[in-house]
């Protein structure tokens, strides 16, 4: 078993998702006593998603081979973007930040549809706006 990108990043993704699982989670996200469903049931989920994705990629991995440094570049812009939209919804609120931020990030994926561009603008991060501050009686930043 050599070492590679695959195994590389599949090791990383496996370690993330189980610190997240046993660490991150139950000491960062809040219990409640009432409701339909516990705020970290979600986030467990997905941790275990990650951490299950990544063991079979260190497990199994590809013949992937190295991608074009512009691609990379453009993937920087893109979590350069999101490291910003993160700490803009910490200034100025997610109800503000949230659509600007999937609008940018669906035009330079190359997004153009108006039906997709509307749902990915208005409606999805109304549905989010909705599930967390109205189901799960949580705030938003």
């Amino acid at each position: 078993m050599g070492m590679n990108a695959d195994r590389v990043s599949g090791a990383f993704f496996m370690l993330l998702g189980l610190a997240m699982y046993f660490y991150v989670i139950p000491n960062h996200v809040e219990a409640v006593d009432d409701g339909n469903i516990s705020p970290s049931t979600m986030p467990n989920i997905i941790s275990l998603i990650l951490a299950l994705s990544g063991a079979v990629l260190l497990l199994k991995p590809t013949d992937f081979q190295m991608r074009d440094p512009a691609l990379m570049a453009k993937t920087g812009l893109y979590v350069a973007l999101l490291i910003a939209g993160i700490f803009a919804i910490s200034w100025f609120g997610f109800e503000y930040v949230a659509p600007v931020l999937a609008f940018a990030i669906m035009w330079l994926i190359g997004e153009r549809r108006p039906l997709w561009l509307t749902l990915g603008v208005i409606i999805i991060p109304a549905i989010i706006w909705f599930m967390v501050t109205q189901l799960l009686g949580r705030g938003l930043p």
